[in-house]
């Protein structure tokens, strides 16, 4: 059979991926894709695009009420991500302000995450199995460590307020180096070369002063649990969290005098964070870029041109047939993007839209897809044949689109399935638009 008459046979279109009025019925192919695994993540070739966003809402509601799935864990903060937890549980607050404090990077300004968040919300008031929200990644959008240690100083203002004054006296002025203006989209920009600027005398006390802190809070973890075993643990992650968004940043730092290959920190403490949730949740949800949850290395010449370990390949080592990753692909379309205002204040942005595509790279996943002709399709990559046509087509596929960019991957070692879409559209954002772009 040739690949056209194979993909068209074992695609399943959706006629719908709006959360409100999609089928759960073409969903059913998930049962079998996800069988007994513990954790599901779902992946975006790009951010801010609406059609992912649905699809990991219409996943995750489906995973939610079909099988039994108790938490979404997302590409953003930890530390920030328990005011979101704590709202998505009937607690009081603003949700368009969480929306921009309570979930990093930008990723929640917009109509798509509010909708998320509504729905986990009205889910909990209605079910005794509650639906937890988490982030994964370290703090700050990757800028500072500073929201992580200030979650665990809201701990110990109660369990130990001798050593939290001592913290908030020697720790925390440390940070003053960080820029007061954070309005604008590219704002952690300015973060990172203030701390590149740093002194060594700065960085290294910054580093064993967070480590003093983290290690404190293991140390007298059990009289710790004595006042909030709940609030002692998530304290202690939190510092963890710090440490990890503190090595992440001296790992930049060191970059020019280093004389050994660097390391990818940030996934390191996303897959150590996601293991610290799966103590607590019998079966989660995982949101994140493609390139995040594949298991395979990341790389995307010129830009990354040594393999990175991902959050996926760490994933896969301890949970194997414990975790399925559903990625997403596209065939052009609209995207929302910003660029530097030449002159303008640090961290401060024009926005604008930007087409792109059809797709022409023939060994990309994307191209393959797009010759289905259907515009919204799910693909069991597992189907794919062991030898043949079908299978040595596939077997060429080296790459997924990112951007203007091959994002080098092998799809069916990285991934179970794939959701594609033909034409994808700006995310429904908060931030505002310029008003001649439609």
């Amino acid at each position: 059979m040739d690949v056209d008459n194979w993909l068209r046979e074992n695609t399943d279109p959706l006629r719908s991926i709006d959360p409100e009025t999609a089928d759960y019925a073409d969903l059913e192919p998930l049962r079998d894709i996800v069988g007994d695994a513990r954790v599901v993540a779902i992946g975006e070739s790009t951010h801010r695009v609406h059609e992912f966003y649905q699809i990991r809402h219409l996943v995750t509601r489906f995973l939610v009420d079909e099988m039994g799935f108790t938490a979404f864990v997302m590409e953003s903060g930890f530390p920030e991500g328990w005011a979101v937890n704590d709202w998505v549980l009937g607690g009081d607050g603003d949700l368009d302000h969480l929306l921009g404090t309570g979930v990093t990077y930008h990723m929640g300004k917009c109509a798509e995450m509010r909708d998320q968040l509504r729905w986990m919300r009205d889910h909990n008031r209605t079910h005794a199995e509650k639906i937890h929200f988490y982030g994964m990644d370290v703090p700050d959008s990757s800028a500072s460590a500073l929201p992580g240690v200030r979650a665990a100083l809201s701990f110990l203002d109660d369990a130990d307020p001798a050593y939290a004054a001592a913290v908030r006296e020697r720790l925390l002025p440390l940070f003053d180096y960080l820029p007061t203006d954070r309005t604008g989209l590219a704002w952690s920009a300015p973060a990172l070369q203030a701390y590149m600027a740093l002194g060594v005398a700065h960085r290294y006390e910054l580093t064993a002063r967070i480590s003093e802190l983290t290690e404190r809070l293991q140390a007298l973890r059990v009289p710790y649990s004595t006042v909030d075993p709940d609030r002692a643990d998530i304290a202690l992650q939190c510092a963890v969290t710090a440490r990890h968004a503190d090595a992440f940043l001296a790992n930049m730092a060191t970059g020019a005098e280093r004389t050994y290959r660097g390391a990818n920190v940030r996934d390191a403490a996303m897959a150590d964070n996601v293991e610290w949730i799966l103590e607590r949740e019998a079966r989660v949800v995982i949101g994140a870029a493609n390139g995040h949850l594949q298991r395979w290395p990341y790389r995307v010449p010129p830009i990354i041109n040594e393999d990175q370990v991902v959050l996926g390949q760490h994933l896969a080592r301890s949970l194997g047939d414990e975790m399925v990753v559903i990625a997403t692909t596209y065939n052009g379309g609209r995207m929302f993007t910003h660029r530097l205002i030449p002159g303008g204040r640090p961290g401060h942005t024009e926005v604008f839209f930007e087409d792109t595509g059809p797709f022409t790279e023939p060994d990309s996943l994307d191209v393959l897809l797009a010759t289905t002709g259907d515009p919204l399709t799910m693909l069991d990559l597992r189907k794919v044949p062991d030898h043949g046509p079908v299978a040595d087509r596939f077997a060429e596929i080296d790459c997924t689109v990112q951007g203007p960019y091959k994002q080098l991957v092998s799809p069916l070692t990285a991934f179970d399935a794939v959701v594609h879409i033909d034409k994808v559209t700006p995310w429904h954002t908060f931030i505002d638009i310029p008003a001649e772009d439609p």
